[in-house]
Parts: structure tokens; C-alpha cells; sequence
């Protein structure tokens, strides 16, 4: 059995140091052999950093993802080119930087990592995630002999990532939606195989708005002038996935929420 941790969206500073810091041991306790995880924010809540991305690959993510937020940060787009483990969305157009999927040995054989972006409510639009991601899962199957693939759905509608993943049901291992912060309590398993949860939830301070001060929010929401979003502080909520894959077949055989506070003592 694959047990892989899905880590939901990663909020600035103190997302990131929770996340480095707690992810050795629990991967211990849980007995983790893969770990993904959303990084569009981890740089400020606005996108990633070569340096940021290093961090968190160094701290034992085998995968970082991204969505809507990969570009924000100007320096990290000669960085795609040289790191396959740093995925944007899949369905941006051929020839955008970077790449959307990766195939990674373990010793519990090959699995793949797909990105992709959703397009209702979603800026910019992009190539339709339904077309490119299934003809991608099979092609990681087919061509770089993936035992299993991972789907990370960076969308803001609940219907459109269901509807993703009953349309990869049993032809994926596992479908968990990203960016609206907010963990979902819909976890199953579809009835071809495919581990599914609408939103991982973010790995972010738990007193905001999604991650973010929540004076500046309120503000915003009253006056509707432009304001900045600071990054909120205090206890982090670690929120996203658990899922156990059978190797053999690249089904789900369960998935479980995963959610725990971290509370920095430094």
C-alpha cells in the first residue's frame, strides 16, 4: 500500500514554517510515503520563490504544486524550467514555462502528479482541464509507467471539481481540490477507484480570513476600496489528505481528512 499526504495551500511565513517543522515526524507517525502539497502562497500569500520552493522540497515534499497565483513572483519562472518537482497548471497553453506533471520513483513503485486549474470564476482562463488532464493520466500511465496518479484540482467551484473527478473516476488514484482554503468534509471513494476530497484546506493561521489579517477583509468587504492582505499570525491550521493507493492497481482503497494545529514555539 501508497499512502500519500496531500497538503492543502500554504499561507506565507507562518504556513511554511508549521509545515517544515511538523512534516518529519508526521511523516513517522503516519507512516507517509509521498507528500504533495500546494505552494501558490506560500511567497507572502502571493506565489512561490526558488528559495521557498527548495525549503519546502528539502523539508521532504516530493512534490510542490501550484494554480492561479504561480506567476506572482517573477523570479520563479527561469526556476520551472530547471525543477520538475515545481508543477503549474497543466492547462495553460503549449509553450507557457514549467511544466503541469511529473513522474517520481519511490520504492513503492512510480507515481504521478498532475496539476490543474480550473476555469468557472478562475483568472486567467485556460485550455479545459476535463480534455488535458485525462488524456495526461493516461499518457503518465502509458508512457512513463506511473503506477499512480495524483490529481491536484486548483478550482473555485465545488461542481467543477466533482464533476472532475467522477469524470476520472478509475482512471486516476486520487482527485483533492485547492484554493478555496476552506477543507471539505465530502472524503470518498468514487466507485471506479479515485480517492476524492473537494478542498484540502489551507496550511495557514487559523485566527484570518483565509490566511489573511482579518481587519483588512472586513475593510475591504465595508468600503470596497483596495487595501493589502497581510498575512495573519498566531496557531496554523495544517489541513489537506490522506490517501492509501494500491500500487498494483492505482485505485484508492481509502482517504481520510487530515487536519491537526501547530502551534510555533520559537
Amino acid at each position: 500500500m501508497l499512502r500519500i499526504l496531500f497538503l492543502g495551500d500554504i499561507v506565507g511565513e507562518p504556513g511554511r514554517k508549521a509545515v517544515i517543522a511538523r512534516l518529519p515526524e508526521l511523516r513517522r507517525e503516519r507512516e507517509i510515503d509521498f507528500v504533495i502539497a500546494n505552494g501558490e502562497n506560500a511567497a507572502g500569500g502571493r506565489g512561490i520563490t526558488p528559495k521557498i520552493c527548495i525549503d519546502l522540497l528539502r523539508a521532504g515534499i516530493a512534490v510542490v504544486t501550484l494554480g492561479d497565483h504561480a506567476w506572482d513572483q517573477a523570479e520563479i519562472v527561469p526556476f520551472m524550467e530547471t525543477e520538475p518537482r515545481l508543477l503549474r497548471p497543466i492547462n495553460y497553453p503549449e509553450g507557457t514555462p514549467g511544466q503541469g506533471s511529473v513522474v517520481l520513483e519511490t520504492a513503492k513503485g512510480k507515481v504521478g502528479v498532475i496539476n490543474a486549474q480550473g476555469r468557472t470564476f478562475m483568472q486567467p482562463p485556460l485550455e479545459n482541464p476535463f480534455l488535458v488532464v485525462a488524456e495526461e493520466a493516461d499518457r503518465l500511465k502509458a508512457e512513463e509507467g506511473a503506477d499512480v496518479v495524483f490529481v491536484d484540482f486548483h478550482a473555485e467551484t465545488t461542481s467543477e471539481k466533482i464533476a472532475l473527478g467522477r469524470a476520472l473516476d478509475g482512471r486516476v488514484g486520487a482527485v483533492v481540490g485547492t484554493h478555496t482554503h476552506v477543507q471539505t468534509a465530502d472524503e470518498q471513494v468514487f466507485p471506479g477507484g479515485t480517492g476524492f476530497l473537494c478542498d484540502a484546506g489551507m496550511c495557514g493561521p487559523l485566527e484570518s480570513v483565509l490566511g489573511r489579517q482579518i481587519e483588512a477583509i472586513v475593510e475591504r468587504f465595508q468600503t470596497s476600496l483596495p487595501r493589502r492582505f497581510p498575512v495573519a499570525r498566531g496557531t496554523v491550521g495544517l489541513r489537506g489528505a490522506i490517501v492509501d493507493l494500491d500500487e498494483a492497481t492505482g485505485k484508492a482503497v481509502g482517504i481520510e481528512r487530515f487536519a491537526e494545529d501547530f502551534v510555533d514555539e520559537g
